[in-house]
């Protein structure tokens, strides 16, 4: 690994600790420094309100000469976010900075999610939706908002509550 690109995401880290902005949060995995873990709530007053979010965060030896690979693990409704969870979002793409930092990432990510480009759609039925039946869009979020609470990805917690509950052969 790159020192330049190592220190830059301690110090991405340390930013994101000591001073985080409201509503989100993000650390690398502890085994390995170049794959973070993030979570996004909803905004206030918009349809995700409430809603909580689990993204994975890639960086590759260029960072922060290019931008990491960000994907909701948490299935989304959203005019720009891709079925599989990858985002459309200028500044992960061609507008990328090195000035951007994590928090400046997930920062654009939460405001994505206030504040939609149904013009550059990465899914077109909610963009469609957002554009012409905001009932119905805004009722098919706060059904992606409702599953984010029971969010199956983190199968951490299922192993957790299966311990010691005689379920498992592993000590025998």
């Amino acid at each position: 690994m790159s020192n330049p690109c190592k220190r830059r995401l301690i110090r991405d880290f340390k930013r994101l600790s000591s001073d985080p902005p409201g509503g989100i949060s993000g650390s690398p995995c502890p085994d390995n420094i170049m794959l973070w873990n993030a979570v996004i709530f909803g905004p206030a007053d918009t349809p995700f309100e409430d809603g909580t979010f689990k993204l994975v965060l890639t960086f590759d030896e260029s960072y922060p000469n290019k931008p990491p690979t960000v994907k909701f693990l948490s299935r989304m409704f959203h005019p720009n976010v891709y079925a599989n969870g990858e985002l459309c979002l200028d500044i992960l793409q061609n507008r990328w900075s090195p000035t951007y930092d994590v928090a400046a990432i997930l920062t654009s990510i939460q405001s994505l999610l206030h504040d939609p480009n149904p013009n550059s759609p990465a899914n077109a039925e909610a963009a469609q939706l957002y554009r012409e039946n905001m009932k119905e869009y805004v009722r098919r979020v706060k059904a992606t908002v409702e599953e984010s609470w029971l969010d199956p990805g983190d199968s951490m917690d299922v192993d957790a509550s299966n311990a010691g509950s005689g379920s498992s052969d592993r000590n025998v």
